[in-house]
């Protein structure tokens, strides 16, 4: 297919996205947009250092490969660079969506799907709302001088309602979601959105403010995922130990920082937002062990990561888009179920802390949760709504405190928004678990 330069590692990734966006103001139609893009990202290696390009002009990557190799410096023992050698060369073709592809359905249907779902916010006390519907479909092709040649296609689809709550005083924020990978999937859901809204209403009209302290919190799977996520997924990027003596003992493998109930897993194969098969080296996803029985067992790599760090390579290097170049990061990332019942796990509870919904997450070392909806525990029943603003804590005291996990269990996927690091945002991602009760948590 391509004419690749002697003496050089080069690799090649198409992408073909087809989007679909229809928002609205209030029950105004704003937007509706939908569009289909087609680029590449190329690169060249000689041993010593990278050059890249991204175009649109697909017809033309041949005259982008060889401009780029014009700049590097052929070397005939390319073959033996560690980096060189680790790159795989699966050769295979993986297109789940060709006849259910969600660009197929006409706009018209799935705006009227939207305009279903808007009769349900006509409570007076939703003063205003923004809601959108979105959908995309890609079609990724990888090829490298090495011999690799995989091909794979993703999609997805929301929609999302942003609300404006007041009663009297009391305002407040909300937003309900449902995320699908066929469209089908997102019809007949009025009674799901309808309990949804009403669940946020009745946040904002009966929620006090809780009582700062420490508590005993019990995360819903999607806090749950958000915790995962941000507290503890990012760290296990190796390129953030790469050259770091601190990050590297901090994350010396075989140590213990949870009980042996806790396992996390990053995995490109589970449908949703975060699947990847292959991720942007065309290297094949796995299911990633980075705790194993509460103890470090893993981290996620890029090749280059991998080969300087003499570990095999995970499949994450990953892209927002065909601009930019993989970097390490985050497919599916998930605490495993437990084998406690959750009715068990709250009846346990005297005096603790219900995080149902969240706004948004962060963190390193130290991670917040902004929550949403979020309960009070009495007596082993969850009871009155609370407004907390942030529940933080140690990432590695945290791990070691959750004491119960339920088996109950949902992996999830965004609608709108995703991952961001350095300059690339979003990145499509998926987050879950089972209900996690960690033992103690600051909570303002």
């Amino acid at each position: 297919m391509f004419d690749f330069p002697k003496h050089l590692y080069t690799d090649v990734r198409i992408e073909e996205t087809s989007t679909t966006k229809i928002s609205y103001k209030k029950s105004t139609l704003q937007e509706e947009k939908v569009r289909h893009n087609k680029g590449a990202f190329v690169r060249v290696f000689d041993g010593k250092r990278w050059y890249y390009a991204s175009t649109t002009d697909v017809e033309k990557l041949q005259d982008t490969i060889d401009e780029l190799a014009s700049m590097a410096t052929p070397d005939e023992n390319i073959d033996d660079h560690p980096v060189v050698k680790a790159f795989e060369t699966n050769q295979d073709t993986i297109l789940q969506y060709e006849d259910t592809a969600i660009a197929n359905v006409p706009v018209g249907k799935k705006r009227a799907l939207m305009e279903e779902y808007l009769e349900l916010l006509q409570a007076e006390a939703i003063v205003h709302h923004k809601s959108y519907y979105v959908d995309a479909r890609t079609v990724k092709s990888i090829y490298s001088s090495k011999g690799a040649n995989v091909t794979f296609d993703k999609q997805s689809c929301g929609i999302r309602m942003d609300l404006d709550i007041v009663f009297g005083d009391k305002k407040d924020q909300a937003s309900v979601s449902r995320a699908a990978i066929h469209f089908e999937e997102l019809a007949g859901l009025k009674d799901y959105f309808e309990t949804e809204i009403d669940k946020n209403l009745a946040f904002v009209r009966d929620a006090e403010p809780v009582e700062a302290g420490t508590y005993p919190v019990l995360l819903s799977p999607l806090a749950t995922g958000v915790f995962t996520h941000e507290s503890f997924g990012h760290k296990s990027e190796a390129d953030f130990m790469v050259g770091d003596e601190t990050m590297a003992k901090e994350w010396k493998l075989g140590k213990e920082i949870g009980q042996k109930h806790l396992n996390i897993l990053d995995d490109g194969n589970v449908h949703g937002s975060g699947y990847a098969p292959y991720d942007d080296e065309g290297t094949k996803s796995e299911k990633t062990s980075i705790i194993t029985d509460g103890k470090l067992t893993g981290r996620l790599h890029s090749i280059q990561t991998a080969a300087l760090m003499e570990e095999g390579p995970t499949g994450n290097a990953r892209a927002v888009n065909f601009e930019f170049e993989p970097i390490v990061r985050m497919t599916t990332t998930y605490i495993d179920k437990g084998d406690k019942p959750l009715k068990d796990i709250v009846a346990n509870v005297k005096n603790g802390v219900y995080i149902d919904t969240i706004k948004h997450g962060s963190g390193m070392s130290t991670f917040t949760i902004a929550p949403d909806r979020a309960y009070k525990i009495e007596n082993g029943e969850i009871t009155t709504p609370i407004k907390v603003s942030v529940v933080t804590g140690s990432v590695f005291k945290t791990l070691s405190l959750v004491d119960e996990l339920s088996e109950e269990f949902e992996l999830l996927s965004f609608v709108g928004g995703g991952c961001g690091k350095m300059e690339q945002f979003p990145l499509s991602v998926g987050f879950g678990g089972p209900y996690t009760l960690v033992r103690e948590l600051k909570v303002e």
